[in-house]
């Protein structure tokens, strides 16, 4: 991996001042996307990485066609059922993008294709269609188009009976829309251009122009996005606005989307909750008085505050209530206990209930696409570190199920008996026992030496689930231990294990994950000289601070498009996400969040040491975390750190967040980050 001298990036210091501390930023200047010098640094970043990788060309675009080779190119969706019609997404082979199709639930029917991708993202590098709307009369669909990749998306609307287009573009949307009874009226977000953050839901109705569009609802709160969808019975259009601890819900009668939202329940901080409809009640998801795990509840139509509310399901220390599905017969609740996803169904009309059965050690199950009211059929997903996912349709009656489809992995060598999976628990520093998820193939040896790749997340709630993944066999058949940290900041454990990784907390998130490397270590599953770790985002932040932390348990680390300078970041509401986020991180305008955030983070605390081999990458357009944070990071990196391991940035200049967006693309980025990990094992083939 020895190449000519790595980029370095002009220093130009700057004093940053707050609460009487000075911290200085000689990087600072690395903040302007169209400024060419910033620009042509990116690029020779890009051919350092290039140069640097020369060598595992071969292992690259090995491990690109075996990906590649496992996908099934010419798939297809299950069909689901919608105001009848069965709306069906498939891929044709070698196209990286999906083709929408539907079909009328009558017979003789034939198909319509309503959109194909491939020839939409001809002459973009970037292309995502999302939000796919059709009116309740099946003869208009609204969707969004992204071709940049930072999540602003221009909403089109098509006539599907006679395929034309209206006239009429709806620009710096999220892309989603909802559609009034009346076939003419459309809802939909707009996002504030400085910050991206979606602020004002606008009625629009056809045939006119959309400059002279309705604000219909307006979030002034900087710490709360706007977002609008409709009910599953489909009376209700519902506004909804939400920080990370409150939430806060306006309904209005889909059948008068002329009419004035009511708030359902005025906003009270830390009061989060949800809302579903079913006949003349409303059924609430909330942590209403204390219920941390969440309990349900339900209140009339006509009488929807607070006070009217009148419990369904407890609260329960243990069990975590995730979500609700209505249906006419039944409700469906998701929950999590211990870590384990559970289905529970209730029947409406004797509450007689049970569980669907699961009987893995570890392992993720999720209710699917259920947008049917009246029917005995629950759709559900279920998959673990070593099945393929399959999705089932449960008859909630005769409590049979059938496999509608399990992935199918090509190629011929895949069998699910050659590999085995666990969960352990870790002791964690403050002795909290901490799960981790592991995959491997079968005979493998705790000797110290297994490559193990250890993959963490933790923050904002998100649960990083056991699932599989055909891309992952490629380490896997080559001797790599696959394991998941189910740190706090998480709610793998619950909303407790959440609440313990964050703000004042959020140390634990680091330790715990340092906790985990360090048990993989002692129980020989791997060693220092073949432990590597790997997130993104606010994973990458996670990367970055236990390399500050414990820097002697890695071999190499992936940190994609981390989330490292979190002091300047939070400081900065103009940043995209900024002031949403304090509820998480905290304000570094109060002293006290100032300095502790300060404490951990990444860019603030890079020392003159060792650190490990690295591998950092972000996206230009990057609306999550702005590109400039890993590339000053890398730049101080590569000033202060005094070992002789590779340090390797490569920026999609085409790409935000979610990186290529093509599928295929995709799986060129999963390729790099495995060579670079292959390589460091001396595994080139």
């Amino acid at each position: 991996m020895k190449v000519a001298d790595a980029p370095l990036a002009t220093k130009r210091p700057v004093e940053l001042k707050k609460h009487g501390d000075v911290r200085i930023d000689e990087y600072y200047w690395l903040n302007e996307r169209e400024d060419k010098e910033v620009l042509a640094y990116l690029e020779q970043e890009n051919a350092y990485y290039e140069a640097a990788t020369a060598h595992t060309s071969d292992l690259k675009e090995k491990l690109f066609n075996e990906m590649r080779s496992r996908i099934k190119e010419d798939d297809e969706s299950v069909p689901y059922l919608y105001h009848g019609y069965w709306y069906i997404t498939r891929f044709r082979e070698g196209g990286d993008y999906p083709l929408y199709y539907r079909k009328a639930d009558r017979e003789g029917a034939e198909e319509e294709l309503l959109f194909d991708c491939n020839a939409m993202a001809e002459g973009h590098q970037y292309f995502n269609l999302r939000g796919i709307n059709i009116s309740p009369d099946n003869q208009w669909v609204a969707y969004g188009v992204d071709t940049v990749g930072r999540r602003i998306y221009t909403i089109y609307i098509k006539n599907l009976v006679t395929g034309e287009f209206y006239k009429h573009e709806i620009t710096n949307t999220t892309g989603s829309s909802v559609w009034g009874n009346d076939n003419t009226t459309l809802f939909y977000t707009r996002k504030d251009e400085v910050t991206l953050r979606s602020d004002k839901i606008y009625r629009h109705v056809s045939g006119t122009e959309p400059t002279t569009d309705a604000l219909v609802y307006h979030e002034e709160d900087e710490a709360f996005s706007a977002f609008v969808y409709k009910s599953k019975s489909s009376q209700y259009i519902i506004f909804g606005s939400e920080s990370t601890l409150t939430s806060e819900y306006s309904i209005l009668s889909a059948d008068k989307p002329g009419g004035t939202p009511v708030v359902f329940q005025p906003r009270i901080r830390g009061l989060e909750y949800d809302i579903s409809h079913f006949e003349d009640h409303f059924y609430i998801l909330t942590n209403a008085d204390g219920a941390t795990n969440f309990k349900l509840m339900k209140t009339p139509v006509g009488s929807t505050a607070k006070d009217s509310w009148q419990e369904v399901i407890g609260h329960r220390d243990e069990v975590l209530l995730e979500d609700v599905d209505i249906f006419k017969k039944y409700l469906v609740l998701s929950e999590r206990k211990e870590g384990l996803n559970l289905i529970r169904i209730i029947r409406w009309e004797d509450g007689h209930e049970y569980y669907i059965p699961f009987d893995n050690e570890t392992y993720t199950a999720f209710a699917s696409t259920n947008l049917d009211f009246d029917t005995e059929t629950l759709r559900y997903v279920y998959n673990s570190l070593t099945t393929p996912a399959s999705t089932i349709d449960f008859n909630m009656d005769t409590r049979e199920k059938k496999v509608l489809k399990e992935q199918e992995v090509l190629g011929g060598e895949f069998n699910k008996d050659n590999y085995a999976s666990e969960r352990i628990w870790v002791t964690a520093d403050d002795g909290q026992k901490v799960p981790v998820s592991m995959v491997y193939r079968k005979g493998m040896v705790r000797n110290g030496q297994n490559p193990l790749l250890l993959y963490g997340y933790g923050s904002y709630g998100a649960i990083i689930d056991p699932y599989f993944s055909s891309v992952r066999l490629s380490l896997l058949d080559r001797g790599f231990i696959y394991a998941i940290a189910h740190i706090r900041g998480g709610e793998y454990l619950g909303r407790n294990w959440y609440e313990q990784g964050k703000l004042l907390h959020k140390k634990n998130t680091f330790t715990d994950f340092v906790a985990c490397s360090k048990a993989l270590i002692a129980e020989n599953y791997t060693s220092p000289d073949h432990l590597y770790a790997m997130g993104g985002s606010a994973g990458g932040l996670l990367m970055g601070a236990v390399i500050n932390i414990a820097p002697q348990l890695y071999k190499g680390v992936v940190a994609q498009v981390p989330f490292v300078d979190v002091v300047t970041t939070m400081l900065d509401t103009s940043i995209p996400l900024t002031t949403g986020e304090f509820d998480e991180w905290g304000n570094p305008e109060d002293p006290e969040y100032y300095e502790y955030i300060k404490s951990y983070s990444p860019y603030d605390n890079v020392e003159e040491k060792a650190y490990p081999n690295l591998l950092v990458t972000t996206g230009l357009h990057d609306s999550q975390v702005q590109y400039w944070e890993p590339a000053k990071w890398v730049a101080r990196l590569r000033e202060r750190k005094t070992d002789d391991n590779i340090l390797l940035f490569h920026t999609n200049m085409d790409a935000g967040h979610g990186g290529a967006s093509g599928r295929f693309e995709a799986l060129r980025e999963e390729a790099m980050e495995y060579a670079f990990l292959l390589d460091l094992e001396c595994i080139r083939d």
